[in-house]
């Protein structure tokens, strides 16, 4: 049996009184997606820095492939790569430049750097933009470019953190492809991410972390389960009648009722999906008039703030530490 790709066991790290990570375990075997799903602040990127041997946990085990990431961190790192929230290109030189300069750094010849840097440049469809400095590049491009240059040697283990963050839709869907695409090939990702579509179009399982804890764990179909076995999404006509509309609900589903983004929405989290019909007759009867509904299992979004309290696009105070700090770290 393969080694776990990563392993820990009462992971921390503190900056003055901050945990930004507290005593995180994780079991995660190799091939496939995992997620870690949180907020800012929730100790995601910290947790990962130290599992790139880029910071030095304060306490608790870490193994990384199997290798230990305070006595052979240069074995995890020859065997992993790293794409950040910000792309680490070189604006000033082009597409096909930052990708041959990083294979000379990984001790490819001059030649064999600008031939895997084409190859990669195709498959992320940039060959067009090869010759373009990358400050004339969209945000999408400038992902797609970033994750190329952390292929130039092919990682047994990838960490993305919030690969998709700042790009439009489409581009989003592109680096999706692409995550595929590279787990179908035999690297296991390590992805966190706080758009709870993300994880639950990606990872096979998902660590759902909040203030530096793990509090969940699991399939996205198990951790919605844990919420309830169904949901009940209401759209009203008049969306100056939703309160009214959240009050009948509640009174006749005797649950919380969820006031969504859009200002006419409303779900309702089901232990018995037969309930439904009677909430509906409810608002029927109340004259309110229901512009649609549908009956289905509960979203991610629904899970996190069920398990947390607030959603992950709440603020919070950024647990992950200052550069300096990590840098003397």
């Amino acid at each position: 049996m393969s080694v776990p790709a990563i392993e820990t066991r009462g992971l921390v790290k503190r900056f003055g009184n901050t945990a930004a990570v507290d005593e995180i375990d994780l079991h995660i075997p190799q091939g496939g997606i995992y997620g870690v799903l949180g907020p800012n602040g929730a100790g995601k990127t910290t947790a990962i820095r130290m599992l790139a041997t880029l910071l030095r946990p304060d306490a608790g085990e870490a193994r990384v492939l199997g290798h230990d990431v305070f006595t052979e961190p240069k074995a995890i790192r020859e065997k992993i790569a790293l794409t950040g929230q910000f792309a680490s290109l070189d604006e000033d030189l082009t597409g096909i430049e930052n990708l041959m300069l990083l294979g000379r750094l990984l001790g490819y010849s001059s030649r064999d750097a600008k031939v895997r840097g084409m190859t990669l440049l195709d498959a992320f469809g940039l060959t067009e933009a090869a010759t373009r400095q990358v400050k004339k590049y969209s945000g999408g491009m400038r992902r797609r470019l970033d994750i190329a240059g952390s292929l130039i040697v092919t990682p047994q283990l990838m960490f993305l953190d919030e690969p998709t963050t700042g790009i439009d839709p489409r581009s989003r869907n592109q680096v999706w492809d692409i995550i595929r695409t590279l787990v179908a090939g035999g690297t296991t990702i390590l992805l966190t991410t706080q758009h709870l579509e993300e994880a639950d179009q990606l990872a096979d399982r998902i660590a759902v972390i909040d203030t530096g804890k793990v509090i969940a764990e699991g399939t996205p179909g198990q951790l919605k389960a844990q919420v309830g076995t169904g949901a009940l999404k209401v759209r009203v006509a008049d969306p100056a009648r939703r309160e009214e509309a959240a009050e009948i609900l509640g009174r006749t589903l005797m649950t919380e009722v969820i006031r969504e983004s859009d200002s006419a929405a409303l779900t309702v989290r089901l232990e018995d999906e037969s309930r439904a019909a009677s909430a509906l007759i409810a608002l029927q009867d109340s004259g309110l008039s229901v512009e649609t509904f549908a009956l289905g299992q509960p979203s991610l979004d629904e899970v996190f703030l069920a398990l947390t309290g607030h959603k992950t696009a709440d603020e919070a105070t950024e647990g992950d530490a200052p550069a300096t700090q990590e840098e003397a770290a």
